[in-house]
């Protein structure tokens, strides 16, 4: 890569690479954006609908506060996350907070399928939740 200097500024002479604007443009990761984005709403969505039934039915919470439990433990953690997310990426950059987000959202599918008690659900909620915030 060749460069010239300019007083005190170096202006490279290679070509640079044009972003392709526009909808038409970038179908195909648009329909991958949202195709990952239904399932992603789709999941979070049953598991709010599902999991407050599984509370009472197999797990014996007779309390609907106790049944909404990872609710409460999901949106803290979240909002922790997220206030944590923006310096991290500023200091280690984006790719790694992405990464490291969804390693810690792997098991949480698991985690609740094979549940013994309500607090695996609450802290695989709490996965999701830094799962979410950092991603």
């Amino acid at each position: 890569m060749a460069s010239v200097a300019e007083g005190s500024v170096a202006v490279s002479t290679t070509s640079l690479q044009t972003t392709r604007l526009g909808l038409r443009a970038n179908l195909a990761q648009f329909t991958l954006l949202v195709i990952v984005n239904a399932f992603v709403g789709a999941m979070v969505g049953l598991e709010r609908t599902v999991l407050p039934l599984i509370a009472g039915a197999d797990f014996g919470l007779a309390s609907k506060t106790a049944a909404l439990s990872f609710l409460v433990a999901f949106g803290i953690v979240k909002a922790l996350a997220n206030l944590a997310a923006g310096g991290l990426s500023d200091r280690l950059g984006r790719k790694g907070i992405l990464v490291a987000g969804w390693l810690v959202g792997l098991p949480v599918p698991v985690m609740i399928m094979l549940a013994p008690t309500w607090n695996w659900v609450v802290l695989a909620n709490v996965l999701l939740g830094i799962n979410q915030g950092l991603c």
